[in-house]
């Protein structure tokens, strides 16, 4: 299996924090070299470790924001 490569470009935010000091994080990072994009997953404290995570680009994320802004449980 061949070695990911990632650069965090950005932290945006801390959505939460588990009980194995892991904080799933809101980044703008580029994988393998491309285009950055938006991602959310759990990293630990140095970024040497991260768990499955959701990777969207700019328009990918509008959308979910506009998504988000129409569910009434978020009023």
């Amino acid at each position: 299996m061949s070695e990911i490569k990632f650069e965090i470009i950005d932290t945006l935010g801390v959505i939460s924090e588990n009980e194995t000091n892991f904080k799933k994080k809101l980044t703008l990072i580029s994988w393998n070299d491309r285009e950055p994009k938006y991602d959310i997953r759990p990293w630990n404290a140095d970024y040497t470790k991260m768990k499955k995570g959701l990777t969207f680009s700019l328009s990918e994320l509008q959308k979910l924001k506009e998504i988000l802004n129409n569910l009434p449980e978020l009023d």
